[in-house]
C-alpha cells in the first residue's frame, strides 16, 4: 500500500477512536512524502501539501532534519518542486520553530530573490542558538538582511508582532468542584499514552465523573472557549501532561505543530504551584481566584488586567495576576518562549551596542527587609552567584541536576526536540524506568529502547529498567547546596534543593543549565525532644500535616481549603544526624504538602559519608558501562572536591519564615497515618482506630515499596515477619534499587517474604504509580507509597499511609493494630541490640570491588 493510502486508512482508524487526528509523519514517512513532492505531476497534490506543511514535528524530530533538508535544496535550486516554489519553501521553514530550520534560512539571506523572506521568518524565531554567530557574521561582512535579522531581535520584534493578551475573554465555565489532582487530569494507568496529546485526553477526568468529553463538547456549543474551573486544581504529580490534556479540550492549535495546543485559562481558588508554573511555560492562562459563585455552563468574561471576572455583566470574583510578567509570558507563547526570546533580544543588543530593552515587563521585586536569609534562600542565592534570595525575587538559577522519568519522558524528549537542542547544558541530566519496569505495554518497551541514546547523545545519564526508582538514583547523584529540578513532584532532594516541574521546564533547564523561578517563602517545621520508643520517621513524616492541622495552618476539607505548605519551600531542622536516606523520607513528603521544595538542614558528617559511598557507586556504573561516563566521572569528582572541603549553607539566625511548626519528638508516642484518601488526613493510631467512619477492622491488601523506602525498612519488614508464616492480607513487596533487592536476598530476607506469602515486585515504582499492577477493587490498602488520591493504587480502594514497621503488622493481622499491639509486638522483634544492623544503609565505599560489581552489575 502507498503512503497516502496507509495515511488515509490511519486517518479512519483514528477518527473512529474518538475524533482523534492523525499521529505526525515519521522521519521514514516524511522520506517517501518527499519523493513524491519530486514528482513533474504531483499526486493527490493538495492532500501531500497539507500533510508536508502540518503533519511533521518542528525543532530537531528526525523528520523535521528530512523536512528541512528538502527545503533547503529547494531553496538552493538542487532540486525543483512543482508545488512548492522557493519562497514558499521559505515560508514553510519559518514555521518549523527553530533547529534543523535555521541553517538553511541563514543561507538564504545570501540569495537576493528570497534574503529579505528569509529574513522576515528568521526575525520571528528565537530557537537559533550558535546560528546567532552565523547572522552576526553575515550582517559584519555587509549583509543588509541578515543585519536586518540582528535589529529586529534587538527591537524584539518576535515578541511584539505576536497579539497581545485581550482585555476581555469570554469563556464557558467547566467547573469540577473540590479538588482536581493530576491523576484525574492525567491518568497514571494510561502513562504510555502521553506523548500522544490527543489520545491521553481522552482519560482526562473519566475516572472522576460520567462523560465528562461529551458535557465538554455541549458547553462549546455555546460558542466559547472553555475555561478549566475548580477549588483546588492540580495538586499530585509535576505533569504536563495533565496541562496537555487541559489545551487540548480548550486550547488552540499551534500552526506547523501536529497534535499539541497551546493557550486556554484555568481558574482555581487554590492552583497547586507546580501546576501553576506548567501552566505558566505553556502558555496556559492560570488565574488564582475565589470560584464559589462560578458554576458549570456559566458564560463569564474575564479581565485580565482589571483582574476581575464578570457574570450577567457583574463581578463575581476578583483577582491579581501573579506573577506581574504573566502578561508578557501569554503573549509569548509562555514562560520558556519568553526567557529565550528576551535572552536572544539581551544577545542582540549587546551585539549592536545597546543598552538593556525597555519592550518586557521587569519581574518585580521584593524591597530587602535587612533580615538574614534562610538555607534554602542561600542555596538558590549561590546558584545565582549572590548571597541569597528573598521571597517574591525573580530570579534563574544555575539548575546542577535534572531528573526525567519514564512516564514523562517521552513528553520532555519532544520538548528537547521542540527547543531545537542537540546538548544538555546541565551538568547532569538523569533518565530513569522505573515507573514502567514491571508490566511494559509495548510502547512502553519501545521508549526504553530509543530513550536512552536520545539522552545519552546529548550527554545525558540514562539508568536501566530494573535498575529501580528514580530518586533513590538521582538523590545519589546530587551535590550539596546546589539546586535542580525534575520531571517527577517526588524529585525533592535529601541534600541541597529541587524545584520539580512539568516535562517542559525539565527539558528546559536541561537543555539551558537553568531554570527559572520566583522565589517563594519558606516553612521552618523545628524537630525538638528526643524520638521515642517504637516511633518511625514516617510518624515523623504525618506529624508534619497533624501539628500543622493543630495550628490552624491546614485543613483537610477542600473548600474554603488552608494549606500552610502550599508554594512554599519546608526547611527542616533539629534532625543533623540523620542519614541522608532518611532525610529523604522527609523531604519526599515535601510533595504531599503542595510545597514546592524542601531542605533538610544535615551535618557534614552523613552527608561526606553518603557522597563517598556515591561516588564509589558512580564509578563503578561507568565500570558497568552505564553512559555518559564523562557525565558521571565529572560528577564524581565534583563530589570528591566537596569532600576535601566540606563546607555547609545555613540559616542566618534572624531568618523570616512565614510560618514555624515545632514539633516536639517526645510527645509522639505512637504511630501517625494518613487515612483514606488524603495524605494531609492524618491522625494518631488510637483515633482512627475509634473513628467510626474509618475502615479498621480488615486490611485486604499491604504494599511496602516506593522512594519512601529504603532497605532499612525492608529489614524492618522482614524482621516483623520472620517465623510467622503466610500472612492474610495480600502483600506487595517492591525494593527501590536492584542494589537493595540483592543485598536484601543475600541477608536472607527474601525468604522471609516468600514464606509470607508475599507478591515480589522488580525495584521500581510498582503499585505506587497505579500505572501497571493495582489492588483489588475496592479494596482497604495499608501502604508505604507516597500519596492515596482516590483511585491511585485501585478503583474505589481505601488507602492508609504509613511506615513499613506499621505495615509489617498490618499484613501480620489483617487489620491495623491497636497501639498497644504496636507498641509491644515491634519492640520485642526490632530489638535495640538489631537496630543497628537492621537499619543500616548501602555504604558503597566500604564494600570490596566484588561486593559492589555483585550488586551494581546487571
Amino acid at each position: 500500500m502507498s503512503l497516502l493510502a496507509t495515511y488515509k486508512a490511519h486517518t479512519e482508524e483514528r477518527l473512529k477512536e474518538g475524533g482523534l487526528p492523525p499521529l505526525a509523519l515519521t522521519a521514514e514517512q516524511t522520506a517517501q512524502l518527499v519523493e513524491l513532492l519530486k514528482a513533474k505531476n504531483v499526486e493527490d497534490a493538495q492532500y501531500v501539501l497539507e500533510l508536508f506543511k502540518n503533519r511533521i514535528n518542528p525543532g530537531v524530530d528526525d523528520a523535521a532534519y528530512v523536512k528541512a533538508a528538502f527545503l533547503n535544496d529547494i531553496v538552493q535550486g538542487n532540486v525543483a518542486c512543482s508545488v512548492i516554489s522557493k519562497l514558499e519553501a521559505i515560508e514553510i521553514l519559518g514555521t518549523m520553530m527553530g533547529g534543523f530550520n535555521v541553517t538553511p534560512l541563514v543561507e538564504a539571506l545570501k540569495i537576493d530573490d528570497i534574503a529579505e523572506a528569509a529574513a522576515t521568518q528568521l526575525k520571528n524565531t528565537i530557537l537559533v542558538y550558535d546560528s546567532f554567530n552565523d547572522v552576526k557574521e553575515l550582517a559584519d561582512a555587509g549583509n543588509a538582511k541578515a543585519k536586518e535579522v540582528i535589529q529586529s531581535w534587538a527591537d524584539a520584534q518576535w515578541f511584539t508582532n505576536k497579539p497581545a493578551l485581550e482585555e476581555e475573554i469570554t469563556l464557558t465555565v467547566y467547573k469540577i468542584p473540590g479538588e482536581t489532582n493530576t491523576d484525574d487530569l492525567s491518568p497514571a494507568t494510561v502513562a504510555f499514552t502521553r506523548a500522544d496529546i490527543p489520545l491521553h485526553a481522552t482519560a482526562m477526568l473519566q475516572s472522576r465523573m460520567e462523560k465528562p468529553l461529551e458535557m465538554m463538547a455541549k458547553l462549546k456549543e455555546k460558542g466559547h472557549p472553555l475555561a478549566y474551573v475548580g477549588d483546588v486544581v492540580g495538586t499530585g504529580s509535576s505533569r504536563k501532561s495533565g496541562i496537555n490534556s487541559v489545551q487540548w479540550h480548550m486550547g488552540r492549535d499551534i500552526p506547523g505543530v501536529p497534535n499539541k495546543r497551546t493557550g486556554g485559562v484555568v481558574i482555581g481558588s487554590i492552583i497547586a504551584p507546580i501546576f501553576f508554573n506548567t501552566a505558566e511555560d505553556s502558555g496556559c492562562l492560570p488565574i488564582q481566584a475565589n470560584v464559589d459563585s462560578l458554576e458549570t455552563g456559566d458564560v463569564i468574561t474575564v479581565k485580565p488586567y482589571a483582574g476581575q471576572i464578570l457574570k450577567n455583566g457583574e463581578v463575581v470574583s476578583t483577582f491579581t495576576l501573579e506573577p506581574n510578567t504573566l502578561t508578557d509570558e501569554m503573549r509569548a507563547g509562555g514562560r520558556i518562549p519568553l526567557i529565550i526570546g528576551k535572552g536572544l533580544t539581551a544577545k542582540a543588543r549587546e551585539a549592536l551596542g545597546l543598552g538593556a530593552s525597555d519592550m518586557f515587563i521587569a519581574p518585580t521585586q521584593p524591597e530587602d527587609d535587612g533580615k538574614g536569609y534562610t538555607q534554602a534562600q542561600k542555596m538558590v542565592g549561590r546558584a545565582c552567584g549572590v548571597e541569597g534570595v528573598k521571597p517574591g525575587m525573580y530570579v534563574e538559577p544555575i539548575c546542577t541536576t535534572v531528573g526525567s522519568q519514564d512516564t514523562t519522558g517521552p513528553m520532555t524528549r519532544d520538548e528537547i526536540k521542540e527547543l531545537a537542542a542537540l546538548s544538555f547544558g546541565a551538568d547532569m541530566v538523569m533518565q530513569s524506568f522505573c515507573h514502567t519496569a514491571a508490566y511494559p505495554k509495548p510502547a512502553d518497551v519501545n521508549l526504553q529502547h530509543t530513550l536512552p541514546d536520545f539522552i545519552t547523545s546529548r550527554g545525558g545519564v540514562t539508568l536501566r529498567p530494573g535498575d529501580g526508582v528514580i530518586h533513590s538514583w538521582l538523590n545519589r547523584l546530587c551535590l550539596p547546596d546546589t539546586v535542580g529540578t525534575g520531571g517527577d513532584s517526588h524529585t525533592r532532594f535529601p541534600i541541597g534543593v529541587s524545584f520539580p516541574a512539568g516535562s517542559g521546564l525539565v527539558a528546559f533547564a536541561g537543555v539551558t543549565g537553568m531554570m527559572p523561578l520566583t522565589m517563594p517563602e519558606s516553612v521552618l517545621v523545628k524537630f525538638t525532644g528526643e524520638l521515642q520508643p517504637g516511633i518511625t520517621l514516617r510518624d515523623l513524616v504525618n506529624a508534619i500535616p497533624l501539628y500543622a492541622i493543630k495550628q490552624g495552618l491546614l485543613t483537610v476539607p477542600k473548600k474554603n481549603k488552608k494549606n500552610i505548605f502550599a508554594g512554599k519551600i519546608i526547611e527542616i531542622q533539629g534532625l543533623g544526624d540523620m542519614k541522608v536516606e532518611q532525610a529523604f523520607e522527609l523531604s519526599d513528603a515535601s510533595a504531599e504538602r503542595s510545597a514546592a521544595a524542601c531542605t533538610v538542614q544535615l551535618n557534614k558528617e552523613p552527608i561526606i559519608e553518603y557522597l563517598s559511598s556515591n561516588i564509589a557507586l558512580i564509578e563503578k556504573m561507568i565500570e558497568e558501562g552505564y553512559q555518559d561516563a564523562r557525565t558521571l566521572q565529572r560528577r564524581a569528582d565534583k563530589m570528591r572536591e566537596w569532600i576535601a572541603n566540606p563546607e555547609l549553607l545555613e540559616p542566618d539566625a534572624d531568618a523570616q519564615y512565614a510560618a514555624t511548626i515545632e514539633i516536639n519528638l517526645n510527645e509522639i508516642t505512637e504511630p501517625i497515618l494518613a487515612c483514606p484518601n488524603d495524605p494531609d488526613d492524618v491522625d494518631t493510631l488510637t483515633n482512627i482506630l475509634n473513628d467510626p467512619n474509618r475502615p479498621t477492622e480488615k486490611i485486604d491488601e499491604v504494599f511496602v515499596g516506593s522512594c519512601m523506602t529504603n532497605i532499612g525498612l525492608f529489614r524492618a519488614l522482614g524482621e516483623v515477619l520472620k517465623g510467622e508464616g503466610s500472612v492474610p492480607a495480600k502483600l506487595w513487596i517492591a525494593p527501590p534499587t536492584k542494589m537493595d533487592q540483592q543485598q536484601l536476598t543475600e541477608e536472607g530476607y527474601y525468604s522471609v517474604f516468600g514464606a509470607a506469602g508475599a507478591r515480589i515486585e522488580i525495584p521500581g515504582c510498582s503499585l505506587c504509580m497505579g500505572n501497571q499492577a493495582n489492588v483489588a477493587q475496592g479494596a482497604v490498602v495499608f501502604s508505604t507509597s507516597t500519596r492515596n488520591f482516590d483511585n491511585r493504587l485501585g478503583k474505589d480502594s481505601k488507602v492508609y499511609l504509613g511506615s513499613a514497621e506499621m505495615a509489617a503488622l498490618a499484613a501480620l493481622l489483617g487489620r491495623l493494630p491497636t497501639k498497644e499491639e504496636y507498641l509491644n509486638i515491634v519492640p520485642k522483634k526490632i530489638t535495640p541490640e538489631k537496630r543497628d544492623d537492621i537499619y543500616k544503609y548501602l555504604n558503597f565505599h566500604t564494600l570490596s570491588d566484588k561486593e559492589l560489581t555483585n550488586l551494581v552489575h546487571s
